[in-house]
């Protein structure tokens, strides 16, 4: 769960660095950011903000609709907005291309953010995340290999459906440190996020999506 938190942080401080938000929006942003099949729900993001809020990476800038009417039975949507503390956060974060960057949750949302990220890091994540998927698909041919005699049609179907998706994104890593190499990289495009996602659903071991009817927790 710590891990999936250190996530929703990042998402959420690099969101808010663009501008402030409600939790609302930072819901739907950080959905598209880390993909629909790591979608996440008011009760997981709320407990999030509300760790930032104590640590003073994030403040409170007051209801989103103020000088509006109050409507009965409706509370104000709280829009949050990044610290000084926070900016700092989060430029830790853009800095840090160390092994937990390579995992398929982290290297999803570094990736959204790239273009604020500086070429050396974006190469080293790259690399690493190459590097980490090599060794993947090495096990996993391995393990095809060995075991396709003694599955039925449909397990070999699966499990050659996981080996494509890793040799997609290897070749896909392959051309992106291609053009970082060729000093023509650092023009992420906005869908960034929603394009990694498709690109490591097929790498990554797809968790069961949250339900986004989990309870709310507070006002977000």
């Amino acid at each position: 769960m710590a891990k999936r938190s250190n996530v929703l942080e990042f998402a959420v401080l690099g969101l808010l660095h663009d501008s402030p938000m409600h939790g609302y929006e930072l819901r739907k942003r950080i959905n598209a950011v880390l993909g629909s099949f790591r979608a996440i729900s008011y009760g997981s993001l709320y407990p999030c903000l509300k760790q930032m809020l104590a640590e003073g990476l994030i403040t409170e800038a007051g209801p989103a609709d103020a000088g509006a009417p109050a409507l009965s039975g409706r509370r104000a949507k709280i829009v949050y907005q990044l610290t000084g503390d926070g900016k700092e956060r989060l430029d830790e974060l853009l800095a840090d291309a160390g092994p937990q960057t390579w995992d398929d949750e982290r290297f999803g949302v570094h990736f959204a953010f790239f273009s604020r990220t500086d070429s050396e890091v974006r190469m080293r994540i790259l690399q690493g995340r190459r590097s980490r998927l090599e060794e993947r698909l090495t096990a996993l041919r391995s393990s095809f290999a060995q075991g396709a005699e003694r599955v039925d049609s449909y397990t070999e179907e699966l499990a050659r459906h996981g080996l494509d998706g890793v040799e997609r994104e290897v070749r896909w890593l392959s051309e992106l440190i291609a053009t970082e190499q060729s000093g023509t990289g650092g023009a992420t495009q906005p869908d960034a996020g929603a394009r990694t996602q498709s690109r490591t659903s097929g790498a990554s071991n797809n968790q069961p999506a949250e339900s986004g009817r989990t309870g709310r927790s507070g006002r977000i």
